[in-house]
């Protein structure tokens, strides 16, 4: 399985691509601040970026639907992979609503075939399998929602930390379902 955290087509890079960042227009957009003024050019970057999250948040729900539907998984495993979900929804309202404030249009979801060839889905035989994918997906999430912290003011730290948090809490569940072991070093991501 490659390890997408290093991969340049991964959530970090697609966030923070050729040392772009979230602006702190967008930011202030998905935390509720009011913003004074930004210019069309840095709004038209912020839709493009956001809608990048936006396309891998739909990604997530997708990995966990068909995961849910595959008839590889335990009733258990199926349970919380779509609380998983639920929290991937979340994520994804949160950044549309950020785009359709600033006057952009969100990314489309695609099918769910589609996201299955794209996930390879196929490939997939049995719970360790999925579990494998999921996992990896979600330790590239954690760490692309924590490259944008040090690129934000601190009053704007809260949201990407949150996201990034929430993926942290996915991953690690997913590692102790597959029997890995505690890492003994610290900073486990970023």
């Amino acid at each position: 399985m490659p390890d997408i955290t290093r991969n340049p087509f991964s959530r970090r890079h697609l966030l923070t691509g050729a040392g772009r960042t979230l602006s702190l227009a967008a930011v202030s957009l998905i935390v509720g601040s009011k913003m004074k003024t930004a210019s069309a050019a840095d709004v038209s970057q912020d839709v493009k970026i956001l809608n990048a999250a936006i396309s891998l948040e739909h990604e997530g729900i997708a990995a966990y639907q068909i995961a849910a539907t595959s008839g590889l998984l335990q009733p258990a495993v199926v349970e919380i992979g779509v609380a998983f979900q639920g929290h991937h929804k979340g994520h994804r309202d949160l950044l549309v609503k950020a785009v359709e404030t600033l006057g952009g249009k969100p990314s489309a979801e695609k099918s769910l075939d589609e996201y299955a060839k794209d996930l390879n889905a196929a490939s997939l035989k049995n719970q360790t399998d999925v579990l494998r994918l999921a996992l990896g997906l979600e330790r590239g999430a954690a760490n692309a929602y924590l490259g944008l912290i040090p690129s934000l003011g601190p009053d704007f730290h809260q949201v990407a930390a949150q996201m990034a948090g929430d993926e942290a809490f996915h991953a690690a569940i997913l590692a102790n379902a597959l029997g890995e072991p505690i890492p003994k070093d610290a900073l486990i991501f970023g």
